[in-house]
């Protein structure tokens, strides 16, 4: 997504590649820390309340760490200007319209996310091709616009790397945006969260089994 390589990367295999490896990270890590990997969702699972605020800054700071690092290996290793990993509005449209479509395709990821979290939805781990499924299709129909980030890490990384923050607002607050208004869809939709199966998809089961274990 953002900006691609002529001749070398299909537009398909730019959207399907991020899906992936989203998919590949929640099958394998989602159960020891919830497999977040963008600042939205955390922001979106502690407003829900199935994640406590105090662990969000940690979150947010690994989940930009994560972000500035990968664009920093890749333009190490293939000597390319980390620009062309990152995510800006499309030509011949405006950062407006960027940010409405930010905030549109991060509703749905998160309401994706929040509905295979929670209760007698939750999915366990096969949410992760859900998830990944969302991913490749917003980046089909959003990324000629916006690049569909959804992600205010992944955007974050390849522009400090590069040192090119342009409309970089788009990229936080339309996310951030679109989190919020899946957390009142889904209240809307199935009520107060924080029901057991939601902080276990949300906190990674390993920590709520620790913390049960403590209150017993």
């Amino acid at each position: 997504m953002g900006h691609a390589f002529p001749g070398v990367i299909s537009h398909s295999a730019a959207v399907t590649a991020p899906a992936l490896t989203v998919m590949a990270i929640i099958l394998f890590m989602g159960k020891i820390s919830g497999a977040h990997l963008n600042p939205a969702v955390s922001f979106a699972f502690a407003l829900r309340g199935d994640f406590p605020w105090r662990r969000v800054p940690g979150y947010i700071a690994v989940q930009l760490i994560g972000a500035t690092l990968a664009a920093l290996i890749l333009h190490a290793v293939i000597n390319v200007s980390a620009t062309y990993g990152s995510n800006y509005p499309a030509k011949g449209y405006s950062a407006g319209a960027a940010f409405w479509m930010e905030l549109i395709l991060t509703t749905g990821l998160v309401s994706v996310i929040l509905g295979t979290a929670s209760g007698a939805q939750n999915i366990g781990v096969i949410g992760a091709f859900g998830v990944g499924s969302y991913i490749a299709l917003a980046g089909l129909w959003g990324s000629p616009i916006s690049g569909a980030s959804m992600n205010p890490a992944r955007t974050f990384g390849p522009d400090l790397a590069s040192a090119t923050f342009t409309s970089y607002w788009v990229y936080v607050a339309g996310p951030i945006a679109g989190a919020a208004l899946a957390v009142v869809i889904a209240f809307v939709l199935r009520g107060r969260g924080g029901d057991k199966a939601a902080t276990g998809a949300a906190q990674g089961d390993l920590i709520t089994e620790a913390y049960e274990s403590g209150k017993s």
